[in-house]
């Protein structure tokens, strides 16, 4: 088993000095930490895998493709590969669990 705690997982990516934390990489999926603070901007680009992404805390806006949808704590929203997104108007400090299927590389 593989077991993690959130608190443990956010501190040690902010020890490394990084918006992104992968803490779990298998045959099928990866699973990271993702932290944008309040008034950031994503830089993401568009990912070759499908992505899910949990939203533990924060509050923002995110746009996939051309549908724009606030979430916050509790949201779920999934991407497909390949297409255009980015979090937005981050109005609290944002933390996101993000699987990627297949494993990011």
């Amino acid at each position: 088993m593989k077991a993690f705690r959130l608190d443990e997982l956010e501190a040690e990516r902010a020890a490394h000095n990084g918006a992104y934390l992968q803490f779990l990489k298998e045959r099928n999926m990866s699973v990271g930490l993702y932290a944008l603070d309040a008034g950031d901007t994503d830089p993401q680009q568009p990912h070759h895998q499908d992505e899910v992404y949990l939203v533990v805390s924060g509050r923002a806006a995110i746009t996939v493709g051309t549908e724009t949808q606030s979430v916050a704590r509790g949201s779920v929203v999934y991407v497909p590969a390949g297409v255009p997104h980015k979090f937005h108007h981050i109005s609290e400090d944002l933390r996101v669990m993000v699987v990627f299927s297949p494993p990011e590389s």
